[in-house]
C-alpha cells in the first residue's frame, strides 16, 4: 500500500473511532430499555420461546432495514455536499426541483421532520439518563427515591455545560462508548454462548409467526420495538461531521455487531431463567446481564454512555437550529462558537434553556423511564416516514431512477417506517401527545416566520425605488461626507430603506455607499472564491452580495477585511453600518391571519439584532426604522 493510501486508511480510522464517540449514543443507549419495553410497556406480552425469538428477531430485522439499508446504505448517498438531514436533504431536492409544482410540499415535508426532532431533542435526554439511574434500583431496590433527584442533577449538568463546549469532553467520548460498546458485546456472547438457541431469531420467520399469533398485540409491539432504532435520523444529519465512509465503517464494522449481540443476549438470559426469575429480570434485563458484584460499574458506565448521548442529541439541536436560521425558517438567535477550530461547534442559549426546561418536566411529569417510553417513538418514526417521502421525490426527481425501480423500494420502506408509525400513533393518550404538542408548535413557528419574510419582503419591494436610480438622483442633489456607509439589505434589487431615511433625516451620504446583502445557498459551504460578488453603480455608489453556505458563520467585517473591494480596503473606525429595523402594522391585505401576524411580530421583536448575527462592531452601527403592513 502507498504511503497515500496508508495515511487515507488511517484518517478513515480515526474519524470511524470518533463516530463510535459523538454519532452512535443515541441508538446504542436503546438496548438499555427497548426490549424492556416490548414485554413491560403499555401492552405487556407473555415471556415464552415464541414471545422472545419474535421479538429478538423483529429488532434484528428492523435494524437491517431501517438503519443499515435506508439510512447507513441509501440515505447516506444523498449528502449536500458532505451535509445530511432533512433540512440538507430538502435544500438538495429544493435545487433540482424547487421551481416545480410541487417544490413547496418538499419544503413543507422538510420542515415537518425538522419540528419532529425538537421533541425527539427532549425526550432523548430524559428517557436515556433516566432508564440508566433506573439501574440504582436492580443493585439496591432501597435506591429508588433516589433515581428521579439524580437524574435531575445529572441533566441540569449537562445543560449548564453547554456553553463551555464540547472539545474537551468530546476527547474523552470515543474510549468510553467504544467501553461501552465492547461491555454490550461481552454480556451479550455470555449468554448467547449458554443458550445458543436464540440465534434462531436471525430467521424472519419467527417475526411472522410472532404476528400470526398474536395479531393486533404484535402490531402493537411494535411502538416499543422501533425504540431500538431511534437514533438513525441522528446518524444522517451527523454525516457531515464524519463523513459517509468512515460512518458507515463504524456501523457495520463495530456499532451494529455490539448492539445486535446484546439484544440477543438479553433475550438468552430470558429464555435460560425460570418462569418467577424471568419475571424479576424483564423489569429491567440489561443490568441482568452483569453479574450481581458488576451491577453498580455498569450502572455507571450506562449512565456516562447515556450523558454523552444526551449531549449528541443537544449539540444536533444547536446545529438543526443554525441551519434553520441560515434557510429562513427561524429567526437570527444568538450563536457562540465554542472552539476557535471547529466551527460546527456552536452553541444556541435560547435552544439550550428551552430544551432542559423541557426535559425536566418531563422527568417531574412522566417520572419512569417506562412511562416516557409511551412518548418516544412518534417523533422518531413521525421523521423516519417523512425522510422516506423525500426519498422516494429524490430517487426520481434527482437520482432519475426509473419508477418501476424506485417504487417498490419506496413502498418497501414505506410500509416499515408507516407500521412503526401507526403503532406508536396508538401510544398518544399514554403520552405522545408530548412530542407530537412540540412538533406542532415548531412547526407553527417555523412556516409562520418563513411565510412572514416572504411577505415583509414582498410588500418592501413594492415601494422599492431602483438603486442606479436612486444614485442618479442622489449623486447631485445631496452634500457628501467622507467615510464609507454599509447599508445592509435582505433584497438583492432596490434601495434599502434605510438609505433613504438616512437621506429624509441627515441630508447627506458618504463618500462610498454599500448596499450589502448576505444570500444564503442551498449548500453547506460556498468557495471563497465565490464568496463576494460586486456590481459598480458609479459616483462611490456599490452594491455588494456576500454568499455563504447554510452551515457558515456569516461574520462581515471578516470577509471585508479579507477582500480589496469597492475601490479600496474597508477601515472599520471610518465605516458606519446602517440597518433597517421594520415595526410590524396589522392589515387588510391579504396574507396571514392575525394571530399568526402577531406572533410574527413578537418573533420579530426578539430576534438577535442583525448587529450581533452578522458580528459588526457594535460602535459603527446605526439603526433606522420603519413600518410595514403585512
Amino acid at each position: 500500500m502507498s504511503v497515500a493510501g496508508s495515511d487515507r486508511t488511517s484518517a478513515k480510522l480515526k474519524l470511524a473511532v470518533g463516530a463510535v464517540g459523538i454519532v452512535f449514543g443515541d441508538i446504542g443507549t436503546s438496548p438499555l430499555y427497548a426490549f424492556r419495553e416490548t414485554f413491560r410497556g403499555a401492552h405487556h406480552l407473555p415471556i415464552d420461546d415464541m414471545h422472545i425469538f419474535g421479538v429478538i428477531s423483529l429488532i434484528f430485522w428492523s435494524m437491517t432495514i431501517v438503519v443499515s439499508l435506508q439510512y447507513v446504505t441509501i440515505l447516506m448517498r444523498a449528502d449536500n455536499k458532505g451535509e445530511g438531514g432533512s433540512l440538507a436533504l430538502v435544500a438538495l431536492l429544493s435545487r433540482h426541483i424547487g421551481q416545480s409544482k410541487h417544490g413547496w410540499f418538499v419544503v413543507l415535508l422538510g420542515v415537518a421532520a425538522t419540528a419532529l426532532f425538537y421533541g425527539d431533542s427532549m425526550i432523548t435526554p430524559a428517557v436515556s439518563v433516566l432508564s440508566a439511574v433506573e439501574g440504582l434500583t436492580v443493585v439496591d431496590s432501597r435506591l429508588d427515591d433516589l433515581v428521579i433527584p439524580i437524574a435531575l442533577i445529572l441533566l441540569i449538568a449537562l445543560f449548564v455545560l453547554q456553553k463551555r463546549g464540547t472539545a474537551k469532553v468530546g476527547a474523552m467520548f470515543a474510549p468510553v462508548m467504544g467501553l461501552y460498546f465492547f461491555v454490550l458485546a461481552a454480556l451479550g456472547i455470555w449468554y448467547i454462548v449458554q443458550s445458543p438457541e436464540i440465534l434462531w431469531a436471525l430467521n424472519p420467520w419467527y417475526a411472522y409467526q410472532f404476528f400470526v399469533t398474536d395479531k393486533w398485540f404484535a402490531f402493537l409491539a411494535l411502538g416499543s420495538v422501533v425504540l431500538a432504532v431511534t437514533g438513525a435520523e441522528a446518524l444522517y444529519s451527523d454525516m457531515g461531521h464524519f463523513g459517509r465512509g468512515p460512518m458507515r465503517l463504524s456501523w457495520f464494522g463495530y456499532v451494529m455487531p455490539c448492539l445486535l449481540l446484546n439484544y440477543f443476549g438479553q433475550g438468552a438470559m430470558i429464555i435460560g431463567l425460570g418462569d418467577a426469575a424471568a419475571e424479576d429480570a424483564i423489569l429491567n434485563p440489561f443490568f441482568y446481564l452483569a453479574p450481581e458484584a458488576y451491577r453498580l460499574p455498569l450502572v455507571i458506565l450506562a449512565t456516562c454512555a447515556t450523558f454523552i448521548a444526551s449531549q449528541a442529541v443537544i449539540s444536533g439541536a444547536f446545529s438543526i437550529t443554525h441551519q434553520a436560521i441560515q434557510l429562513g425558517f427561524v429567526p437570527r438567535l444568538s450563536i457562540r462558537h465554542t472552539s476557535d477550530e471547529h466551527h460546527g461547534q456552536i452553541y444556541i442559549p435560547v435552544i439550550n434553556w428551552a430544551l432542559m426546561c423541557g426535559v425536566i418536566l418531563l422527568v417531574l411529569f412522566f417520572q419512569k423511564s417506562s412511562n416516557l417510553a409511551s412518548a418516544y417513538g412518534i417523533a422518531v418514526t413521525g421523521a423516519m416516514t417523512i425522510d422516506t417521502l423525500l426519498m422516494a421525490v429524490l430517487l426520481i426527481g434527482v437520482w432519475k431512477w426509473k419508477w418501476w425501480l424506485a417504487t417498490p423500494v419506496v413502498l418497501v420502506f414505506l410500509l416499515v417506517d408507516g407500521a412503526y408509525f401507526a403503532a406508536n400513533l396508538t401510544k398518544v393518550a399514554d403520552g405522545g401527545w408530548f412530542p407530537l404538542m412540540i412538533g406542532a408548535v415548531a412547526f407553527t413557528l417555523l412556516t409562520t416566520w418563513s411565510k412572514g419574510r416572504k411577505l415583509m419582503r414582498q410588500r418592501m419591494s413594492e415601494f422599492s425605488l431602483p438603486l442606479d436610480i436612486f444614485a442618479k438622483s442622489a449623486r447631485s442633489s445631496t452634500a457628501r461626507v467622507e467615510g464609507t456607509a454599509i447599508f445592509l439589505d435582505s433584497a438583492t434589487a432596490g434601495t434599502p430603506s434605510a438609505l433613504l431615511h438616512n437621506i429624509k433625516h441627515n441630508k447627506v451620504l458618504h463618500d462610498r455607499v454599500v448596499v450589502l446583502t448576505v444570500r444564503i445557498a442551498d449548500t453547506p459551504y460556498v468557495d471563497p472564491d465565490a464568496r463576494v460578488d460586486v456590481m459598480e453603480l458609479g459616483d462611490g455608489f456599490y452594491r455588494v452580495t456576500l454568499h455563504y453556505g447554510f452551515m457558515e458563520e456569516t461574520n462581515i467585517p471578516a470577509v471585508l477585511d479579507n477582500h480589496r473591494i469597492c475601490g479600496g480596503p474597508f477601515d472599520m473606525m471610518k465605516t458606519s453600518f446602517f440597518l433597517s429595523r421594520q415595526t410590524l402594522l396589522s392589515a387588510d391585505k391579504p396574507g396571514m391571519v392575525v394571530w399568526r401576524e402577531k406572533l410574527f411580530a413578537w418573533m420579530m421583536r426578539n430576534s438577535t439584532t442583525a448587529m450581533e448575527f452578522f458580528g459588526l462592531p457594535t460602535n459603527r452601527v446605526v439603526e433606522l426604522g420603519s413600518q410595514v403592513e403585512i
